[in-house]
């Protein structure tokens, strides 16, 4: 049976670069996957961005309120029809993997469609994303998939005093900030730049003067 994976962990902590590179491994293989990810994550427009440089154009991106097994489907038969197009000796291949960018942002509807592409479908999911937002609350998506996925796995990175990070601490221009919208994607803002720093939860209360939420 295929399985829905969540991969998650704080900022910088190379989600989007373990996806690419297991896109890579895949196709390596002679395998075709599927890269999709919020429409809500701007930064990048329709690309996925490692921190590394590496960069990877999504094949299709999840408006809110849509149905990611529908979309999925449409990209399948297209890659399909493209496979058949090209005259390639013997079956087309199917799509072996669908990988999903910054899942956090999506609802829990939409988890529950990727849960339902692993085993209806038939399908192996894997989906990259954070736990917490900037005031340490779930995002909706992820908690769904901390809920319901086969398997998670953690993707650790440190924070600036060399323990474990555990927690995203929003800045804006350059000051530690603990209210505001739950989204804000880095580098966005009118007039004031959105950045994001991997905190221990030490460092996280220190800046927060001892708040949680």
């Amino acid at each position: 049976m295929a399985k829905l994976y969540f991969r998650y962990g704080a900022m910088n902590s190379g989600k989007s670069t373990a996806l690419l590179q297991a896109a890579y491994n895949y196709e390596e293989r002679g395998q075709r996957v599927l890269l999709a990810k919020p429409e809500i994550d701007t930064k990048g427009a329709g690309q996925i961005e490692s921190r590394l440089g590496m960069t990877r154009e999504v094949d299709f991106l999840i408006a809110p309120g849509a149905s990611v097994q529908e979309l999925f489907q449409q990209q399948r038969l297209c890659a399909q029809q493209e496979e058949a197009d090209a005259l390639l000796p013997g079956n087309p291949r199917d799509i072996a993997c669908l990988l999903v960018d910054e899942a956090q942002f999506l609802s829990a509807e939409q988890i529950d469609d990727l849960f339902r592409i692993a085993v209806v479908d038939g399908i192996p999911v894997m989906a990259y994303g954070i736990r917490n937002d900037f005031l340490t609350h779930a995002f909706p998506g992820s908690a769904r998939l901390l809920a319901i996925a086969h398997s998670l796995e953690e993707l650790k990175t440190i924070c600036r005093c060399g323990r474990k990070a555990v927690f995203n601490g929003r800045r804006i221009d350059d000051r530690f900030v603990f209210d505001g919208d739950q989204v804000a994607i880095d580098g966005g803002g009118d007039e004031h730049i959105v950045t994001y720093e991997s905190l221990c939860g030490n460092c996280y209360l220190a800046e927060s003067g001892g708040r949680l939420g």
